[in-house]
């Protein structure tokens, strides 16, 4: 048996424009909204799955309003008062700052002087907010408060071209068939393409060999082991 060639773990460049953003069923909707003029208060929230396009939908609406894009882990470190002077600002992943005192001020203090200012403030994450653990009662109220544009679970159309653009992002071009035994024999959701194509790039480079049903078939064997690892309990001792 021929041992694998260490390949290097090189993380892709995502492309994040809106000519790679794939509409179908199931995000129209929360594209419409995003593109709408009419947020209530000029405050709106992003929310969908892990890896349902939430980044990318937030970079599209930026490059369009001419905004910025901050991770809410980020917050605490901005002057907020030039922050919020860009006027369109998409905060991601803000679930990831509940309970940190400064940085719930500091985005409590962004969406302020944006509503005063007559801003525009998206917010994201995999949740609606009145499911966010924020500890400030009055930033809770006001998330809580804010329209939600969902990203629903893939359907095959979108399955399938989030598949290519995670392949795209490795610099790799699967066959079609290769893309059509996928999307009906994985995990259906947006995070699952983004492993399944990060286990091929590994096992095609490990290899040596081209991307094929048989490697794909691999693949999924090898993450389906994985998550029955990581979900099975652990092994007793016996005396």
């Amino acid at each position: 048996m021929t041992p694998e060639q260490l390949s290097l773990d090189l993380a892709p460049r995502p492309a994040l424009g809106r000519e790679s953003f794939v509409v179908t069923r199931s995000n129209a909707d929360a594209l419409a909204l995003v593109g709408g003029k009419r947020w209530p208060g000029g405050r709106l929230a992003l929310v969908g799955p892990a890896a349902s396009g939430k980044t990318h939908l937030a970079h599209v609406w930026a490059g369009n309003e001419g905004g910025l894009v901050v991770a809410a882990r980020d917050l605490a470190r901005y002057d907020i008062a030039t922050l919020a002077g860009a006027g369109r600002i998409a905060v991601e992943d803000v679930p990831a700052i509940a309970g940190e005192r400064r940085s719930e001020a500091a985005l409590f203090h962004l969406h302020n002087r944006l509503q005063a200012d007559r801003g525009l403030l998206m917010v994201t994450g995999r949740r609606a907010p009145g499911r966010w653990p924020m500890t400030l009662p009055d930033l809770a109220s006001r998330l809580s408060a804010l329209m939600v544009a969902e990203l629903l679970a893939p359907d095959d159309a979108l399955l399938g071209a989030l598949l290519e653009k995670q392949f795209d992002d490795r610099n790799l071009v699967p066959p079609d068939a290769v893309l059509r035994f996928l999307v009906t024999r994985m995990t259906r959701s947006a995070e699952a393409a983004r492993d399944v194509a990060a286990e091929i790039d590994r096992l095609s480079l490990a290899r040596r060999r081209p991307v094929t049903v048989p490697l794909a078939r691999i693949a999924l064997e090898r993450l389906a082991q994985a998550s029955s690892d990581r979900h099975s309990p652990p092994r007793e001792d016996i005396p």
